[in-house]
């Protein structure tokens, strides 16, 4: 038996560190699907059975005031910055200031991102494009994925020295091949709650508590570190 796990593509990382351990106490393994926020909530709000959610902190305190979640297991993981990053080996890129990353954006060869109707780096990264207003001028260098996870894996194996990718600090830190530059600028910023519950239908209820335990709590603030969280 395993725990069945559905989270944003944030907590992808965290949950591989962890889970060893989880095993090693619970003699359960973990089921774990990560992919854009959006989808996940649609996928529950379908009843397809899960025991352990890790979603924006909005979508759980819905799923907590519908009765999805039990509201006494809701707990943060952590903050999570939308964060750009290039290709191993590649320069640096100054996103400083919302001038700056308009810069950077408008020499990029290529800006791989997650999904801007789902995701939640995605639709906030198609934002600031609009917001910076190049949106029309780099539409056919846009490189969209499914999740940051697949974005970021997409340009570590096929984008240049001069590819720019965004989506949240964690799908970065979490993907061989890419490397962490810097948080969008101060006016571009968006720092995301993600929260971690128990459903209510979970049949390993006790093994869920403790997974949200150790993914919250005190034991795991390192790990949580490492991960991009804050």
């Amino acid at each position: 038996m395993t725990i069945r796990l559905l989270s944003g593509g944030a907590a992808n990382g965290l949950v591989s560190t962890i889970e060893p351990d989880f095993l090693a106490e619970t003699g359960m393994g973990i089921t774990g699907e990560f992919g854009p926020v959006g989808i996940m909530r649609d996928r529950v709000e379908k009843g397809e059975h899960v025991d352990v959610l890790v979603l924006t902190r909005k979508i759980i305190d819905q799923f907590a005031a519908d009765g999805v979640v039990r509201s006494q297991s809701v707990q943060d993981v952590g903050s999570v910055a939308t964060s750009i990053a290039v290709r191993d080996g590649a320069e640096s890129v100054d996103v400083s200031t919302p001038d700056a990353l308009r810069t950077a954006l408008l020499a990029a060869s290529a800006i791989y991102f997650p999904d801007p109707e789902k995701a939640t780096a995605g639709i906030h990264f198609a934002g600031v494009l609009s917001k910076l207003g190049i949106d029309g001028e780099v539409a056919d260098r846009l490189e969209l994925h499914p999740s940051g996870q697949h974005a970021m894996a997409a340009m570590a194996a096929e984008g240049d020295a001069r590819s720019i990718g965004c989506t949240q600090v964690t799908e970065i830190l979490n993907t061989e091949g890419v490397r962490y530059v810097d948080e969008l600028p101060e006016g571009c910023d968006l720092k995301t709650t993600y929260t971690a519950a128990v459903c209510t239908r979970s049949e390993a209820m006790r093994e869920a508590e403790r997974l949200v335990s150790m993914l919250t709590g005190p034991e795991n603030e390192s790990r949580r570190s490492e991960a991009g969280f804050k």
